[in-house]
């Protein structure tokens, strides 16, 4: 058996806890915190495949070996790369506190309801991501990953961080609760853990039964009366409805909504867990997405101003959805194309108008696809009986990047 033992982070170790071990692995800390038997061979956790490999070595032998973590090595720890090489019926585990669960316990905040999302050893833009689009989100740290960075990304936002550096090391441990400006300002060292991101106007949230975020919304495409609109400025619930099948929007996305007059596109694409920045020229239509995000409690970023010049500050998205352009709406739909990591979804209503788009996206390198909607809801009449009212057709097309070439890489 291979023995892995959770320590820190609040959670002591027994002073045989190595007892009998041949093998000890483990971070410098670990080996340095419990006494281990003289003969036994020990390896610092640097490079994880050289003491994945030794441990094979001792294994093979049916030599005792002991792995020393943090916290709960089987929450981002160790024991899935020891799982994956040894077979789960070769561990045997005794987990301890995890980071996670200290620094909401050093915070006081309940966290059955929130997200974690690890930014050590990957890309920071899924983690900033999360934070836009959830109200309470921890976030493992990492080198080049860390506070600073995490605050610089969210400097437009209204969340407030909390930093845990250190848990469970009673010298050292600090808890602080910081602006994203203040966190990116510092210099953080090396010793950080866990970042709390908490939006507090929604971070208490209600009472729950099942722990974890909400798995999704109770329904999606939502008839128009559910969002303040002016006129007929709003895309229609069966054009939405496919829209936001195209536009795939998921937890760690950013989606632009770009001309989202009253930003049902936007709120939708929040509501299923993306970060969202609708972009509208109009001030009035600017206020309506903030009321209507409000209304169905999500954070939706609203942009005012014109594209596609308004698009230069903004972070790279995943998906994007554009409901209007005008004059401009080839150059517009070839920057979102230009820009767009994953796909872009066009509503038109005009005819003349789909070639154009279609040659913006295929100029970028998309592969392009679309439809005509053309639908007839069910009208009441006179009598208890309904007749069929057709809704204006629209067109909407979409594009969609190819995945990259991975010819001769081994999978």
């Amino acid at each position: 058996m291979i023995k892995v033992v959770g320590t820190g982070t609040g959670t002591p170790s027994p002073d045989d806890v190595a007892a009998g071990a041949e093998l000890v692995v483990g971070g410098r800390r670990h080996l340095e915190a419990v006494r281990l038997p003289e003969a036994a061979e020990r390896v610092v956790l640097g490079p994880l495949a050289p003491a994945l490999d030794t441990i094979e070595e001792y294994v093979a032998k049916d030599r005792q070996v002991v792995v020393l973590a943090s916290g709960d090595p089987g929450f981002f720890g160790i024991v899935r790369a020891l799982a994956e090489r040894f077979g789960t019926e070769r561990l045997q585990v005794r987990a301890g506190v995890s980071s996670v669960a200290a620094a909401f316990a050093r915070a006081g905040l309940p966290w059955d309801d929130a997200v974690v999302v690890s930014a050590h050893g990957r890309e920071l833009r899924t983690a900033v991501n999360v934070c836009r689009a959830r109200p309470k989100v921890a976030v493992l740290t990492g080198p080049g990953s860390g506070p600073a960075e995490l605050g610089a990304a969210l400097l437009d936002s209204d969340r407030v961080l909390v930093v845990a550096s250190a848990l469970g090391d009673p010298a050292r441990e600090r808890v602080e609760r910081v602006t994203p400006a203040e966190a990116a300002d510092r210099d953080w060292g090396s010793a950080v853990s866990v970042v709390l991101c908490l939006d507090e106007r929604r971070a208490l949230g209600t009472v729950r039964t099942v722990a974890g975020p909400a798995g999704g919304p109770a329904g999606w495409a939502l008839d128009e009366g559910e969002f303040t609109y002016r006129d007929s400025m709003i895309t229609k619930f069966e054009v939405r409805a496919l829209a936001l099948a195209r536009l795939g929007p998921r937890l760690g996305d950013l989606v632009w909504d770009v001309g989202a007059g009253s930003g049902s596109v936007a709120v939708e694409c929040a509501r299923l867990g993306a970060a969202v920045v609708a972009v509208e020229k109009a001030a009035d239509g600017a206020r309506r997405i903030r009321a209507n995000a409000w209304a169905h409690g999500v954070d939706v970023r609203v942009v005012h101003g014109a594209a596609p010049g308004v698009l230069a500050g903004l972070d790279d998205p995943d998906a994007v959805f554009v409901g209007g352009g005008g004059r401009e709406l080839h150059a517009l739909v070839a920057e979102c194309a230009r820009r767009a990591r994953r796909t872009v979804v066009v509503a038109l209503a005009a005819l003349d108008r789909v070639p154009g788009v279609r040659e913006a996206l295929t100029g970028a390198g998309f592969t392009c696809d679309g439809v005509l909607l053309q639908s007839s809801r069910l009208a009441p009449l006179p009598g208890e009986v309904s007749r069929l009212a057709a809704t204006n057709p629209v067109f909407l097309l979409w594009g969609v990047r190819p995945p990259a070439r991975t010819e001769g890489v081994a999978q």
